[in-house]
């Protein structure tokens, strides 16, 4: 597996989360790749609301199977890679943005999107898609 991207917090694209949420994530539109097998991997960033407090996820996203892989973190200025990265099920994460990121922008039904310029697009005016 590649090593983590660097990311860079000026460019991020916010994520809609639910008004309850008292983070914000966005996902950095450099960092978003297609590979061969249909995994689409990126880093998100996750920051509280006045932006002092930050961590960041470098992430795959399977629409085919509704799964993600958290594959390495990002605290205290370094990435602390995943042991063991195993797929799993979106639906059963704690968190709501990976969920949020698949069905705004990343994927469209079981496929990723046609393009990264397309899962951008979406997720800066989400529309809701009938899936």
């Amino acid at each position: 597996m590649p090593p983590p991207p660097a990311f860079r917090r000026d460019k991020l694209v916010p994520i809609e989360m639910p008004p309850y949420m008292t983070l914000r994530f966005g996902v950095d539109p450099d960092t978003i790749k297609v590979t061969g097998d249909g995994v689409v991997r990126y880093v998100v960033v996750a920051s509280n609301r006045d932006g002092s407090s930050m961590s960041a996820y470098y992430e795959g996203v399977r629409c085919a199977t509704d799964e993600y892989k958290l594959y390495a973190r990002y605290n205290s200025g370094q990435w602390e890679r995943t042991a063991d990265p195993e797929w799993q099920r979106i639906l059963t994460r704690n968190s709501r943005y990976t969920e949020e990121l698949a069905s705004q922008g990343l994927c469209r039904g079981h496929a990723p999107r046609a393009s990264v310029g397309e899962m951008l697009q979406n997720l800066k005016n989400p529309i809701r898609e009938v899936q």
